[in-house]
């Protein structure tokens, strides 16, 4: 009956006599081993199980003491045909009932396991490997809020370190207030993805720095084998270089929209400035001559110099029609912006409009040339200094500073005054062509967009900042004359 059982057991048994000699082999013995029943038999532990194994099977019998001792071990067995497997062997001490002693082997194959467990840890370095390398953030928490895997990709969007946060930080506080339980409610619903499951959705991350990254987010709930929840895992990706990209284009859309329709605007307005020119030049002709005609107290005179004045102010808005028609490109050479702004200070700084207004220069006196046409930049500053004249309604500071930056090569202009400010609903309309916040018959509109107009054929931007009760700056930054830049690096 002990035979019977032995045969059928799964494991190859062996027992070896004083001499190390086999002197019984079961049929799993021979499969696993490739030798059969005789062949086993005239074989030693060392012959048949290498000399690993042998210095076991000779450990025991050299050491009465461990009688009854098990020790197994995890080794590769040489069968026929030079055949390696992976297999499993547990030697024990016994003695028999005549008082011999005995040594057994008992050998399992684990080849199919050895492989199983290889391949699933490879799966599972590769699957790794390709978490880690993810440009993407990964982050996977349990159903606790204890975040499991923070890979690279999250680590470089919110600037926290695994170490930093796996078993620290709460799942909960690295979204905005509400946005992780509104996660984990889209995700146990089946209308946004279907339950366990949530389609890229735009949200914002909680950087290190408390700063909001926009992200979009996949998620998935992981499942147990019984359909519990064990645990959640999202892919963000850094929405911030689309955005850029988004905002750059649609800049790029709109400065297009808006050349193609100063260059319409530009063509209509000379047109209509030429048609109208000659006739107010009769206007005004005709009503001084009518002027000059009549007597002092004659009560028509004062109809007649309203007539002047009104085809005076139409006159004014022709010609800046015109400047603001002007199609020509503009001639590029070394311009002194230091020269240029001082110039155009000089004619307006005795004008009523400035008695009350104090001008703080703080112009850098290393300036090198910039590059560009003089007399348009000189409009343009006279252009900026008037209306911020006007914005402080006769009384305040404007400071006017230039700044050269070497890196850059390029020259930054700014013009600061303690005026009103511009609402925020019309700093995206300020350059716009006839807009203007002035009352009726105080201005044209044309000023600041002939303005824009000149900056942007120099190949630069006018830009605005602003805070209402606190006053504006419009800044300039133009490109430094080659010639001179290389004057300053060599200076």
């Amino acid at each position: 009956m002990y035979q019977s059982i032995i045969e059928l057991t799964n494991d190859g048994i062996l027992v070896f006599d004083e001499r190390y000699q086999v002197e019984f082999a079961n049929h799993m013995a021979s499969v696993i081993t490739g030798y059969n029943n005789a062949e086993l038999k005239k074989s030693n532990a060392l012959s048949l199980l290498g000399s690993y194994f042998h210095a076991l099977v000779a450990e025991l019998f050299t050491h009465p003491e461990r009688y009854g001792e098990k020790s197994c071990s995890e080794g590769k067995l040489c069968t026929t045909g030079g055949v390696t497997k992976d297999v499993e062997v547990c030697i024990a001490k016994a003695i028999t009932s005549e008082g011999e002693r005995k040594v057994y082997a008992y050998i399992r194959d684990i080849s199919e396991s050895k492989r199983i467990e290889n391949e699933l840890r490879e799966a599972n370095e590769f699957f790794a490997n390709l978490i880690a390398s993810s440009v993407d953030g990964i982050i996977a928490a349990d159903m606790k809020g204890n975040i499991i895997i923070f890979n690279k990709g999250a680590e470089s969007l919110t600037g926290n370190t695994a170490e930093e946060v796996k078993g620290k930080i709460h799942i909960t506080e690295l979204y905005p207030e509400g946005v992780a339980k509104e996660v984990m409610k889209k995700l146990r619903s089946p209308d946004f993805g279907g339950v366990g499951k949530l389609k890229p959705s735009h949200l914002s991350l909680i950087n290190k720095v408390g700063e909001e990254i926009p992200c979009q987010l996949s998620a998935a709930l992981i499942y147990g084998s019984s359909g519990n929840e064990m645990a959640s895992v999202g892919i963000f990706t850094d929405l911030r270089p689309r955005l850029l990209m988004e905002r750059k284009l649609m800049e790029t859309h709109l400065q297009l929209a808006n050349s193609e329709k100063l260059a319409s605007l530009g063509k209509l307005a000379a047109g209509i400035a030429h048609e109208i020119n000659n006739p107010l030049g009769g206007i005004l002709i005709y009503a001084s001559l009518l002027i000059e005609d009549l007597p002092e107290d004659d009560p028509r005179r004062q109809d007649l110099t309203r007539i002047v004045q009104e085809a005076g102010r139409c006159k004014e808005i022709v010609k800046s029609l015109l400047e603001f028609a002007r199609q020509s490109e503009p001639k590029m050479e070394p311009v002194d912006i230091n020269r240029a702004i001082t110039d155009g200070l000089f004619f307006l700084e005795n004008q009523a409009l400035f008695h009350n207004i104090q001008i703080v220069k703080n112009l850098d006196p290393a300036l090198p040339f910039a590059r560009g046409n003089g007399s348009q930049l000189k409009q343009v500053f006279m252009n900026i200094t008037v209306n911020a004249a006007e914005a402080m309604h006769g009384g305040g500071t404007l400071t006017i500073s230039t700044t050269f930056s070497p890196e850059r090569k390029s020259i930054t202009i700014e013009f600061a005054d303690t005026g009103e400010g511009i609402p925020e609903g019309n700093l995206s309309r300020i350059f716009d062509p006839f807009f203007t916040t002035k009352d009726v018959g105080k201005g044209t509109g044309l000023g600041l967009s002939t303005a824009y107009g000149i900056i942007e054929d120099h190949g630069s931007k006018l830009n605005v900042k602003s805070k209402v009760g606190e006053g504006t700056t419009f800044i300039i930054e133009l490109a430094v004359y080659p010639e001179t830049q290389t004057i300053v690096e060599a200076g």
